[in-house]
């Protein structure tokens, strides 16, 4: 039965490529309004959504059709998600899956856990739809530049159609697997950055401390073995303490850090540096910080 309708499913997807690609897309805030504005310039046929509805408004501006009603029917081909934690999605999904048309393709660009991605993937694929996570890295910046990296778990051919969905939108598109896959990847990337960020916040510290000056640290140590994206971004922020704009959310890490630690003791894995690195971004959140910049971790070593 699968089989069948995931063939159905592909007649549809061809027709509506022949038709253009009509996207909705749902949850704009720091990423989400960029992605939005660069599919709009893109030419795509653009629907948006916010619980905030205010958060539409320039948009709509720009030529954007405001959703306010999630449970009738999307007319789009591809509706994309991104949204802040797993109950956000789980909210949203139970709005719009019992509407959902055979060959529509969600892409979830949220960060959730893999396990709250294959239960929607499931329930999705019963309306001979697709659901594909597709989490992201990059930051605001690669929003906003269109130079995301894409890590996409599900359907290889409900992937293969969204190319020129993806385009505006990333430089790399990787499918990582099966459903979920996408959101494994995701956590790794964040292990990996938050142990990185929360040491670029010690470093700064001791060169501070130490009579160095901070914002020499990211143009020297450019292009060694200590560099990276994270490095040149939040070095600078951390040695002039500018927390705005704010680009990365200190719970939005600190989310994704909580479902890799419940995702390795679930398998029995031991992650120490990343279970240090959580802590200290709780206690940014303890004192307040949660919707701050992550650069402002550093005000942890200024007392």
């Amino acid at each position: 039965m699968v089989t069948t309708s995931l063939r159905s499913s592909a007649d549809s997807l061809a027709r509506w490529e022949r038709a253009g690609v009509r996207v909705a897309f749902l949850g704009i805030g720091l990423m989400g309004s960029r992605m939005s504005a660069r599919l709009l310039q893109a030419g795509h046929s653009l629907s948006v959504w916010n619980r905030t509805r205010s958060a539409t408004d320039p948009l709509a501006a720009q030529g954007a059709q405001v959703l306010t009603d999630l449970s009738q029917p999307l007319d789009a081909a591809v509706i994309g998600l991104c949204l802040a934690d797993d109950t956000a999605v789980q909210q949203v999904a139970s709005q719009i899956i019992p509407q959902l048309q055979a060959g529509q393709i969600v892409v979830d660009f949220s960060s959730i856990t893999a396990e709250t991605t294959r239960d929607l993937s499931q329930r999705t694929q019963a309306r001979g739809a697709y659901w594909v996570d597709a989490p992201v890295s990059g930051g605001v910046i690669g929003a906003e530049q269109g130079t995301l990296v894409i890590f996409a778990g599900g359907d290889a051919m409900a992937i293969a159609q969204l190319t020129d969905f993806f385009a505006p939108l990333s430089q790399r598109v990787t499918h990582m697997g099966n459903s979920g896959a996408g959101q494994v990847t995701k956590i790794c990337n964040q292990l990996i950055v938050a142990a990185n960020s929360t040491l670029i916040a010690e470093a700064v510290a001791l060169a501070q401390r130490a009579g160095v000056d901070a914002s020499q640290l990211a143009p020297a140590l450019a292009g060694g073995f200590a560099d990276s994206k994270p490095l040149q971004i939040l070095a600078p922020r951390m040695a002039s303490q500018t927390f705005e704009p704010v680009q990365w959310k200190v719970q939005t890490l600190n989310k994704d850090l909580n479902n890799a630690l419940n995702l390795a003791q679930s398998l029995g894995l031991s992650i120490p540096v990343a279970q240090q690195a959580q802590q200290r971004l709780q206690q940014q959140v303890d004192t307040g910080q949660a919707t701050a910049d992550l650069s402002s971790i550093i005000k942890l070593y200024l007392n």
